[in-house]
């Protein structure tokens, strides 16, 4: 008993693990990865709302890797878990996992990005397709039709990257934008400043950029402050903590706001009636907002 509670603490994420974990009570939540601050506000919305409602949660970093999100499902059995919250590390390759919590009997809620295939109870998401319009119509407010705009997208394969590159994709119609380029930067702030970086050199000309996510922004921020482009007009998503800031201080001019805290709350609560037999929509709209200056 000693060595798989030894196992178990070193697997374990913000939350400390007793006796109780392996009553009924027990949720699990599968996070793609902890290295953002999106993702670290979402799990402390979750924990606050399982203390809140007598749940323990036990809350497993799959490091943006696949592989380690399939163990760290493989793993839910021997921790009593009854609901599997997970956040995908790619909509496609999660379904692996959510298959072996199906067969395991586990219900399952997808966190922010979506899963391709598998049987999920609910999703609980931002209109992510709607945050990329939004996006791409606050550059036409700020500077008309016929801008030269830049994309940097998310982590290919995921959900949240291809519905916020389908609405800002309906903006650039309607608003007649010349998308300049659109290409990945995973999500990342170091890849983001060094995507800008590269794209810059062929794109002199540009007058605004849409990232996918605050990261990506505010490494392209460092990339056009470099570059003496500090007219650019730059809009990141997710409303995170440094994103507000960055607005706030007018490095960024916009960030379409998510409310992560509030999808890891709603998760939990979804949860809750899943466990008590009640009936849950299969999608769970959270509200998206435009924090400028």
């Amino acid at each position: 008993m000693k060595k798989l509670t030894t196992l178990l603490a070193t697997a374990l994420v913000g939350t400390t693990l007793t006796a109780g974990a392996y009553a009924q009570d027990t949720l699990a939540l599968v996070i793609s990865t902890l290295n953002n601050p999106f993702f670290v506000t979402m799990k402390e919305g979750a924990e606050q709302k399982a203390a809140e409602l007598g749940y323990n949660l036990i809350v497993l970093d799959s490091q943006n890797d696949p592989a380690k999100e399939l163990a760290n499902v493989e793993d839910l059995n021997v921790r009593g878990a009854k609901v599997l919250l997970i956040n995908p590390t790619d909509s496609d390759a999660v379904a692996n996992a959510i298959r072996l919590a199906n067969r395991a009997g586990l219900p399952v809620l997808t966190l922010d990005r979506a899963a391709g295939r598998g049987e999920v109870v609910s999703h609980i998401a931002s209109d992510n397709v709607a945050g990329g319009k939004m996006a791409g119509d606050f550059i036409a407010e700020q500077l008309g039709h016929d801008a030269n705009v830049i994309q940097l997208e998310g982590i290919a394969g995921t959900s949240a990257a291809r519905e916020r590159g389908q609405g800002f994709a309906q903006a650039v119609a309607e608003h007649g934008f010349s998308l300049m380029a659109s290409q990945p930067a995973d999500f990342d702030r170091t890849k983001g400043l060094n995507v800008m970086e590269n794209l810059l050199t062929g794109n002199p000309g540009v007058q605004a950029v849409f990232a996918q996510n605050d990261e990506m922004a505010l490494g392209a921020q460092r990339a056009l402050q470099a570059a003496n482009k500090k007219e650019v007009l730059i809009v990141g998503f997710d409303g995170t903590e440094d994103g507000i800031k960055a607005v706030q201080g007018g490095r960024l001019a916009a960030t379409i706001a998510q409310q992560p805290d509030a999808i890891g709350a709603i998760a939990v609560e979804i949860a809750d009636k899943v466990l008590k037999g009640e009936t849950v929509a299969d999608h769970i709209p959270v509200p998206l907002q435009v924090i400028s200056q």
